[in-house]
């Protein structure tokens, strides 16, 4: 079946992205720093929108309504609360991050503790950079299916195809432009969808009571799955690329402090939205797919025009998401790997080029691994870990400390990678791994640093501007 209201408002979405990377790229992207950074100009709305934009993702809105609709119900809103919360120590990070004036999270890693750390840290950032764009990318073609009637495979790659190329295009300036118009699409599209949604199942009181019992408990998931989904975001925040950029490209440290404080009060706003969508759906449609909650809600629960505006929020998030994790990925590449490693000596017009082919190429890659149609919750988790568990030590303590051992980076960051993968193949709650990596990680960091110093072996270099 194709929704043409719907249809209409989502097709004007898409083609406004494209027109915002088609400015940036002619107006504003002059230097492989425009590119990459916005020009270190971004001001605190900028930042604060586009920090919430890519944190509210697939998993946080269709993911959300799915764990609503199943087991979590209500309480599924913490996987968003607890990434707000996050923010406030993020934003003492962050502000850090603007003052040394690096490029990328691998290289503050590279500057203090050398080129193995450097190399690790790049691998890890890069491949879990491609499995978030593609979990993304797979939320944004469920939606294009669902609107057109279209095979699922065509809307993927008609997702996947617009994302890569109005990054290609505008980079972090497109990036930040689009956040802004797609956190307000995301907020008030899905606000103004809940009353609707909540009275077309004929109203609040008998949504609640067609649900299963406990489904309006706030901690339905259990207080251990809550501070865990707390501690996975703090570190994987800290050490999420496409959330510091942000940092690195704000004006000031102080932007950057303020616009992640800001973020966190945008985020926290919103946080329960996406589960009393999926309860709605659980209400009126207690037997289709979890995964197509969000969708459903919004196609079957909601006047057309409403649903286009709602379903734009869901392409707005993933899409938002989607263009940071290849901007990211891809400046990884160029900047750490292939200027670090490869061509030393290469110019900004060459570094431009390299950083646009990385997110072509990128693209593609999350496009197929999307039509794998894998969980996102699942993979976005995973991903988490692997770029989180081994690096944050090092990372975090590069930051805040003067003095630290330069092979205790290393150390750290297989230990911990280690870990969080081992307890992954264990089977056990996908969210503990996060949590199990990085405590190792910083055990292993700590012990390593106090034996390197007891046997006056040389420090790392401090992380100054260059």
């Amino acid at each position: 079946m194709v929704y043409i209201v719907p249809l209409s408002i989502v097709i004007a979405y898409l083609v406004g992205m494209l027109l915002v990377g088609i400015y940036t790229s002619k107006r504003l992207i002059r230097t492989s720093e425009d590119l990459i950074l916005a020009g270190r100009n971004l001001g605190v709305i900028l930042v604060a929108a586009s920090l919430s934009a890519n944190n509210i993702g697939g998993g946080s809105t269709v993911g959300v309504a799915a764990k609503a609709y199943g087991d979590w119900g209500l309480s599924a809103g913490w996987y968003i609360l607890t990434a707000a919360i996050a923010m406030i120590p993020l934003a003492l990070v962050l502000a850090r991050l603007r003052r040394s004036l690096v490029w990328t999270l691998p290289e503050v890693i590279g500057r203090r503790y050398g080129t193995p750390s450097y190399l690790l840290t790049s691998i890890l950032q890069i491949v879990s950079l491609v499995c978030l764009s593609a979990m993304q990318v797979l939320a944004s073609g469920t939606i294009i299916a669902a609107l057109t009637g279209l095979p699922y495979e065509v809307g993927v790659v008609i997702a996947g195809g617009i994302s890569t190329v109005y990054t290609i295009m505008g980079g972090l300036w497109a990036d930040a432009f689009t956040d802004l118009f797609q956190w307000a699409i995301i907020f008030f599209g899905m606000l103004a969808a809940l009353p609707f949604v909540i009275s077309n199942v004929g109203g609040f009181e008998t949504m609640v009571s067609k649900l299963p019992p406990g489904h309006f408990d706030l901690f339905k998931a259990g207080g251990g799955t809550i501070v865990s989904l707390l501690i996975m975001y703090i570190v994987t925040f800290i050490m999420g690329s496409e959330m510091i950029t942000r940092a690195f490209g704000a004006k000031d440290e102080k932007t950057a402090f303020r616009g992640s404080l800001l973020s966190a009060v945008f985020q926290g706003m919103f946080a329960f939205i996406p589960a009393l969508i999926g309860l709605a759906a659980l209400a009126a449609f207690p037997n289709i797919k979890a995964s197509d909650a969000y969708a459903t809600a919004m196609l079957r629960l909601a006047p057309p025009w409403i649903a286009g505006l709602g379903l734009s929020a869901i392409l707005g998030a993933t899409m938002s998401s989607a263009d940071s994790d290849m901007l990211c990925a891809s400046s990884i590449f160029s900047k750490d790997i292939y200027q670090k490693f490869i061509r030393p000596k290469a110019s900004d017009r060459e570094i431009i080029l390299i950083t646009r082919a990385g997110i072509a190429v990128i693209g593609g890659i999350s496009i197929l691994i999307a039509l794998l149609r894998l969980d996102i919750i699942t993979v976005n988790t995973f991903a988490f870990m692997l770029r989180a568990a081994g690096p944050f030590a090092p990372f975090l303590f590069g930051i805040f400390r003067e003095k630290v051992s330069r092979n205790a980076g290393i150390v750290a960051i297989i230990a911990g990678s280690v870990a969080g993968v081992a307890w992954r193949l264990m089977g056990q709650p996908y969210i503990g791994d996060v949590v199990l990596g990085s405590a190792v990680s910083v055990l292993a960091f700590i012990v390593t640093d106090k034996i390197e110093k007891a046997l006056n072996r040389p420090l790392a270099p401090p992380l100054t501007p260059r």
